[in-house]
């Protein structure tokens, strides 16, 4: 358990380092998060990590059982009026170890998932260690469609890393980076770009 958080620290860290000195008027770029800008990520990921798994309920129940619902609704509640400080509220909360109710790993697909929404617009490249994206990648797979998962989806196709000894599925293969399946797994479509082999075709109307 502390690996992880250790893990999802470090991951909030490099973010706010990254966002150190990114001029205002660019957190209001279109992110890879459907509907969402930079900053609205950004004001998301204070969110969830004030999240606790019985205020996730609560909240869930408050929002009519409706997750983006309740997504929204936390973006509307951390979002700041300048960046400045959100960001500020980003760092002061980084440290934390609260959690919704679901496994820690998934606290892994969130920083490196939303950290390239955020990254990627503004041009910022990060090396990820290949642990974190490894161990997200891993989960995602594993966790059902419902959840937000790519479990059905590798039951058509075949991942595989090129950067890592990473193989996941049954089916034709897709080849790629970890970092870029993983993004391609969890709807980001910019990615698949990113992948080679006869399984991307199957992949695209999942994203």
């Amino acid at each position: 358990m502390g690996d992880v958080w250790s893990l999802v620290h470090a991951e909030r860290a490099a973010l706010i380092d990254d966002l150190e000195h990114t001029e205002d008027h660019r957190w209001e770029l279109p992110s890879l998060c459907q509907g969402w800008t930079v900053h609205d990520v950004v004001a998301h990921l204070v969110n969830t990590a004030l999240t606790t798994r019985l205020g996730f309920v609560v909240g869930l129940a408050r929002a009519g059982f409706d997750f983006h619902r309740q997504n929204a609704r936390g973006v509307e509640r951390e979002r700041r009026a300048a960046p400045r400080e959100t960001l500020e509220q980003l760092r002061r909360v980084s440290s934390r170890t609260t959690t919704p109710p679901a496994p820690l790993d998934s606290r892994l697909v969130e920083e490196v998932v939303h950290g390239e929404d955020v990254r990627r617009p503004l041009g910022i490249v990060r090396p990820y260690p290949q642990e974190v994206v490894v161990r997200a990648l891993r989960l995602q797979t594993r966790t059902s469609a419902s959840f937000g998962g790519a479990k059905e989806l590798v039951g058509r196709v075949r991942l595989t890393a090129t950067d890592a000894d990473l193989s996941i599925g049954d089916g034709p293969e897709v080849t790629g980076a970890a970092l870029s399946l993983l993004l391609a797994v969890t709807g980001r479509r910019v990615a698949l770009d990113d992948l080679a082999g006869p399984g991307v075709e199957a992949m695209a109307p999942a994203t």
